[in-house]
């Protein structure tokens, strides 16, 4: 890979803002190849040569692909001024570039991928791929098989949405109905919608899959982890 600058590279690896960066340059905290570095705009090769800060290595990592269990209560953004957002939940990212690909509504739990990554965001969330996206929800009355084959062949949900074919699966009839609902867009609210158009309301909704990534079911409400090469390897469908 080309070269870049030490502040640059420090920064991006999570050691502070560029300006603070420099400060700990100037006292000494940084070497390069085993020599005190005395200049911010000192180029390396991040790959070839050794960046100690305070003694301890720094890994170079381009991207970073983090699996986070998302609970109620966050918004799926990078900053916000009122609520808390799946960023500030991961607490150890060695990227400070991380943002979510796609959102969950603020009530909505489950599978969240935070990265860096913008050519894979771009492939998962591209309308034109057509990436299937699993949800199990808890419905308000019964879900019906006359339902089951609406949204089996697509159906007009508001005027301006149309629904496109998806897989609605009932696992529990009842007064409050289980359901597992795959679909293939990414509309505002698009579960919600659907449901609300067939005049019942979503009480409970969480994202258990995302193309062939499904949600570690040993993470926690708010905690996260990195994917595996496996996963990743799923994820871009290798």
């Amino acid at each position: 890979m080309s070269n870049m600058r030490l502040d640059k590279f420090l920064s991006e690896m999570g050691f502070g803002t560029r300006t603070e960066v420099k400060q700990f340059i100037k006292k000494k905290f940084v070497s390069v190849n085993g020599e005190i570095a005395r200049k911010p705009e000192m180029k390396i090769n991040p790959q070839e040569d050794q960046v100690l800060f305070q003694d301890e290595v720094v890994a170079y990592k381009k991207f970073e692909y983090i699996m986070l269990n998302k609970p109620s209560g966050v918004v799926s953004a990078t900053e916000d001024k009122r609520d808390k957002t799946v960023i500030d939940l991961v607490e150890d990212a060695v990227r400070k570039d991380l943002f979510p690909v796609g959102r969950l509504d603020k009530d909505t739990e489950g599978l969240l991928l935070l990265t860096n990554d913008g050519i894979l965001a771009h492939q998962l969330l591209s309308p034109k791929k057509h990436v299937n996206k699993i949800y199990f929800a808890k419905v308000q009355g019964e879900v019906t098989e006359e339902d089951v084959q609406l949204f089996a062949k697509g159906f007009q949900v508001e005027d301006e949405f149309f629904a496109m074919p998806s897989k609605l699966t009932v696992l529990e009839k009842n007064m409050v109905s289980q359901v597992e609902l795959t679909i293939v867009e990414g509309k505002f609210h698009q579960v919600k919608r659907m449901f609300a158009a067939i005049g019942k309301e979503v009480l409970y909704l969480k994202r258990i899959q995302m193309g062939k990534l499904c949600l570690d079911d040993t993470l926690a409400l708010g905690e996260y982890r990195e994917l595996t090469q496996e996963e990743l390897d799923l994820l871009k469908d290798k």
